[in-house]
């Protein structure tokens, strides 16, 4: 039923080990989420991340999660025996499609406690597949490159692949993606390859998915195995084909600053390589241009705002430019670490 750490364990036996009383926090979430899988249910109760919005708790039919792991496994070509790495908390969809892939693939799954720093405790052994959030792969790197080079083909999801980051990764051996989904389509549908001869920008569509936009230019997903009705998206795009396109920002985050539309995310890529810290940009209402630019940082000392503006000017256009810059000693953050802006902006602390 589930191969674990090179072990063999049938159905009755894994039931066995989620009645443990010895289990880590994360342990239990781990076979809790293996007894829900066991059930007599056909659906799993998953809890949304919250960044975007409320977290809420949302059914999953257990057939679409098996359609989607065959289609993560169509993909990136993985075998039986193949070797992945969990080290993502099955609280939420990723942990959870982790082992779900390893059921339904055959893979012989290593789980390890999901922190920053996930490989600490990981010989330095070969994997064909693993999944980790940017920060992650960013301790990765700086403490563990070998382990790190160690697994053949690494998605990174949950937040942001910065320019940073994505720097870092066109040194490494292995290959490392991108991937574009939520939980409503049970993790990607969508893999942007980020280092290597195939590099890209534009996601490319898995099997049996494909892409369009509404008349807001935001991203419409087809994919029949996963929901019999189209997925609307708020994430605006730039469409190459049904099966390509490249992400540019969130709908609900776009300014209108004196009758001209910037987008918050496009912005912070061009200002990212002069800001050390956490830092997005939002809006505040203004009399004159009805809304205006803002930029918020998150900093606990004393930052120069005016050698930013100057280093900001080479870069932005006058609609773009931060009319303020605010520095906050925290971010309001969802469980899985992604910046809430609007709850930020509205209890800073």
């Amino acid at each position: 039923m589930l191969t674990l750490n090179k072990r063999k364990y049938s159905k009755s036996e894994l039931l066995a080990l989620s009645q443990k009383n010895d289990q880590t926090t994360w342990q239990q979430s781990f076979y809790n989420f293996i007894k829900t899988w066991l059930d007599e249910n056909n659906y799993v109760e998953v809890k949304t991340s919250g960044s975007t919005g409320t977290p809420k708790i949302i059914q999953l039919e257990k057939k679409r999660m098996i359609a989607s792991a065959k289609a993560t496994g169509d993909f990136f070509d993985l075998k039986p025996n193949d070797k992945a790495l969990l080290c993502l908390p099955c609280d939420y969809i990723a942990g959870k499609m982790m082992v779900v892939r390893a059921m339904v693939l055959g893979l012989n799954l290593y789980s390890v406690e999901p922190t920053g720093n996930p490989l600490e405790s990981v010989e330095n052994e070969g994997f064909q597949f693993g999944a980790m959030i940017p920060l992650q792969v960013l301790n990765s790197l700086k403490n563990h490159r070998n382990r790190f080079e160690n697994i053949e083909k690494m998605i990174i999801g949950g937040g942001v692949v910065d320019s940073s980051l994505l720097n870092k990764l066109q040194t490494v051996q292995n290959q490392c993606f991108a991937t574009y989904g939520m939980t409503e389509t049970i993790t990607h549908v969508a893999v942007k390859t980020l280092n290597g001869e195939q590099k890209s920008n534009a996601y490319q569509a898995l099997q049996n998915v494909e892409f369009s936009q509404d008349n807001r230019d935001c991203l419409i997903i087809d994919a029949p195995y996963l929901s019999e009705n189209q997925i609307i998206t708020n994430d605006i795009i730039k469409l190459y084909s049904k099966s390509n396109f490249e992400w540019l920002g969130r709908f609900d985050n776009v300014i209108n600053t004196g009758g001209i539309k910037v987008n918050p995310e496009q912005i912070e890529q061009k200002i990212e390589a002069f800001i050390q810290d956490d830092f997005f940009i939002a809006s505040e209402n203004d009399e004159k241009l009805g809304s205006k630019v803002i930029l918020v940082i998150e900093n606990e000392g004393k930052i120069d705002t005016d050698l930013l503006k100057q280093q900001f000017k080479t870069v932005l256009s006058k609609f773009e430019m931060p009319k303020e810059i605010y520095v906050l000693p925290q971010f309001k953050r969802t469980e899985t670490g992604k910046i809430q802006r609007k709850q930020t902006l509205k209890s800073p602390e």
